[in-house]
This record gives structure tokens, C-alpha cells and sequence, in this order.
């Protein structure tokens, strides 16, 4: 797919890449840049349409019609079943909070057990565990050595006491893919239910909560190209039964009873830009999508197949500097993960490597990477850490070769 891929018509689409050129960003799971077609949306949302929804005049209805195309944008982009299903918001850890919060309103013995996991981001842990006050009892669905989390681990944890079992579909710090559907087979076998972490899995491949069959998902877009909010997804009938804070006058279904407050309208209407650029990209790449899932699902594929080879040139790079990565480092297992590495450098600190590597250009990340069990699995101080270099599609392997040299720089 390489020479297929357009990868300097799309890098231009990206005015932060040619601004900041040379500097080269690979910290993209830590949030990444924004095509100018959402850098234009939110700038004329807040310039003709800064005001609050619900009023009778034009600027307002405007708002409401904007939002609601944003919510009909995004079900078409994970595939849910109808846009009420979609709920706007902060950020993804405050919807983790709120659904556990629910959850935990209704936990009855015997089924009170939460499954957890030792690769998860913090916000997909401590957020169920802070239940345990609520009643609730937990099982640990533990990563393997080869930093995956694997389905037969799983089974034996489940049985009528499960209530819900809360995972990733991909690891945010080692890129290790997660078979989403099966975990939902298991978990369903038992009557528990599924909530799903797909905060990093947006940028890199298409989720599809119907063929996941999972319960509820969170997202983010500002690692899926858009600005800094983030969005709830949930089988409408399990947001119905959901307890959660609301004002009197707001209706008792979703998505309203879930969005209290005000949000941020302006980065609502860009997330329904940035899903508008991947439908675009997709019509770029073929002419026989001819509708806007499938035209989202032709560009997902291309950078699903893209991203492959950025993450074996990365991993081949690792490899010529005798790097430790940690999860899966086979260049040929690339089908297994996303470009998102962390690795140490010999008997480096971690954050010399990242400051030797930002004098050169290169912006990457060191630290716990907000996984702290994560950390102790892979024997890591938490003051220490790893390093983590995230790429997205519009990353080139021209740019992988530049951090190659440079790490070759650092280890001589």
C-alpha cells in the first residue's frame, strides 16, 4: 500500500506539519494534528455561531442543527445502530467515571465482579476500582508476556457474578490490537456486559460497535484528528437504565440525561469534521464508495494497511540499535498492533533519549505512560518509565529513517 498511499497530498492537509516542518511529531497518541478542513470548522463555528443552542433565532437553531450532525457523523463512524446513541462530552475518563458511577448504583450480590485489566490506561482501572466502596469485587484479566491480552485468559474469570467486563481495544502505550468481538462472546455467555476503551484505537482502524457487539464504548477526538473533547457510545437501551445526574428539565433518555452541562460546541462540530476527512479520504481513494460508511471504511483500510509499514520500519529500527520494545517487536507481526512503540534504549534514562531526541527534531514521549500495573508487569519504575513513539498515517517513512539515524546517534 505504500506507493498507493498519498501520503504528501494528505500531509499537506495537515497545515501543523509543513509549520512546525522539520520538527517531526511522533507523540500522536498523546493527541494529534488537525486537518485545515476541522482547523475551519471550529474557527467558523465560533465566529458565526458562538452562541447557546436551544434559542429561536437563527444563530442558535444552527447550533442545535450542528450538533445533531455531528452525533449522525460519528454513529456512522463507529456503526451505531442510531445518533441518540451518541453522547458528547469533556473528555473519555469522564464518561468512564459516569457509566462506573452507574454501575456501581445497581451492583447487587451475587453479581457484583468487575474484570479489569494490567494493560489498560489508568482511567479504565481506577475508575472501576474506586467501586470497591459501592460492593463491588474484582477479577484481573492479566496481559501475557508478549504484551497482549488473550481471550482464554479471559474465560476462566467469567461466570453469573460478572457484571461487566471493562477493556481496550487497543493498548494505548504498546499498540497490541484486542479481538473486541470475542471478548463480547465471552462476557455475554455469562450475562455480564462490555465497555469498551477505543480512545487510541480511532486514529489507527475502523471500530464497529455493532460487529463488536460490545455494550458501551468511549472515544477521543483529539486522537482522532479533531479537537480536544471526547463522546459516549451505549446500546440505548443500557444508557436508558443508566442512573445518572440530570436537571428536571432534562428528558430522561439519552443522550440528554448523559450530557449534563454545557460542552463545547465548537469541538463537537470539528469531531464531526474530522470524520467528514476520513469520508473524504476515502472517496479520494476509491470512486466505488459510494456511500459515507463505506467511503470511512475504504480510507480506515488504507491507513490500516499504511500504518503497517510504518510500525515494521519502526520495529526494524528498534532492532539495529538493540532496543527492548515491549509487547509484540516481530516487524512481521505488524497485523497484531498499531505504530504506538514503547521501548528503552540500552542502560538509558528514558527521559535523556526523549530530550537527546527533541534537540534533534524528534518530539516523542517518556514516562508511565498512566498505566502504573502496566509499569510493574514490565519491571519499569514508575519515575523512569519507558519511551513511547506514536505514529499516525500521516507520518512517513522518510521521517521513521530520520528517527532511525537518530537513534543510532544516541546509542553510539
Amino acid at each position: 500500500m505504500t506507493k498507493d498511499f498519498p501520503i504528501d497530498d494528505l500531509r499537506a492537509k495537515f497545515p501543523a506539519l509543513g509549520r512546525a516542518a522539520p520538527f517531526v511529531y511522533f507523540d500522536n497518541a498523546a493527541g494529534a494534528q488537525a486537518p485545515q478542513s476541522v482547523l475551519d470548522t471550529v474557527a467558523m463555528h465560533l465566529l458565526d455561531f458562538n452562541v447557546q443552542r436551544g434559542g429561536r433565532y437563527p444563530k442558535s437553531v444552527e447550533v442545535d442543527r450542528v450538533i445533531a450532525a455531528a452525533r449522525a457523523k460519528v454513529a456512522t463512524w463507529i456503526n451505531a445502530r442510531e445518533p441518540s446513541e451518541i453522547c458528547f462530552g469533556m473528555n473519555a475518563t469522564s464518561f468512564i467515571r459516569l457509566v462506573s458511577l452507574a454501575i456501581g448504583q445497581t451492583l447487587e450480590a451475587p453479581r457484583n465482579r468487575i474484570v479489569v485489566t494490567d494493560l489498560d490506561h489508568d482511567a479504565n482501572v481506577a475508575t472501576w476500582l474506586a467501586l470497591k466502596r459501592m460492593g463491588a469485587e474484582f477479577d484481573w484479566w492479566k496481559m501475557r508476556d508478549d504484551g497482549k491480552l488473550h481471550v482464554e485468559d479471559l474465560v476462566p474469570l467469567l461466570d453469573e457474578r460478572t457484571r461487566i467486563v471493562a477493556c481496550n481495544s487497543v493498548s494505548h502505550a504498546l499498540g497490541s490490537l484486542l479481538d473486541v468481538a470475542a471478548v463480547a462472546r465471552a462476557a455475554h455467555a455469562v450475562g455480564a456486559e462490555l465497555f469498551v476503551d477505543s480512545v487510541h484505537y480511532g486514529p489507527h482502524a475502523l471500530a464497529d460497535v455493532q460487529a463488536w457487539d460490545c455494550d458501551y464504548l468511549v472515544c477521543s477526538g483529539y486522537k482522532a484528528f479533531a479537537p480536544h473533547m471526547g463522546f459516549l457510545w451505549g446500546r440505548r437501551e443500557k444508557l436508558t437504565a443508566l442512573p445518572t445526574f440530570r436537571e428536571e428539565f432534562i428528558p430522561d433518555e439519552p443522550p440528554y440525561k448523559i450530557e449534563a452541562g454545557t460542552f463545547i460546541y465548537e469541538n463537537v462540530a470539528g469531531m464531526g469534521a474530522a470524520v467528514d476527512y476520513f469520508e473524504a479520504l476515502g472517496r479520494e481513494l476509491s470512486t466505488t464508495s459510494n456511500t459515507p460508511r463505506g467511503a470511512i471504511e475504504t480510507a480506515m483500510n488504507a491507513i490500516r494497511a499504511y500504518e503497517q509499514d510504518l510500525s515494521r520500519a519502526m520495529l526494524e529500527a528498534l532492532a539495529e540499535v538493540d532496543a527492548t520494545v515491549y509487547g509484540i517487536a516481530n516487524p512481521a507481526r505488524t497485523a497484531e498492533r498499531v505504530p504506538t512503540i514503547s521501548f528503552n534504549l540500552g542502560g538509558y534514562r528514558p527521559a535523556d533519549v526523549v530530550e537527546r531526541m527533541s534537540d534533534m527534531g524528534i518530539g516523542i514521549r517518556d514516562g508511565h505512560m498512566y498505566a502504573p500495573r502496566l509499569m510493574g508487569r514490565l519491571g519499569l519504575a514508575m519515575d523512569r518509565g519507558c519511551i513511547r513513539a506514536s505514529l499516525v498515517h500521516y507520518n512517513s517513512l522518510e521521517e521513521v529513517a530520520r528517527f532511525g539515524e537518530a537513534l543510532k546517534k544516541i546509542a553510539a
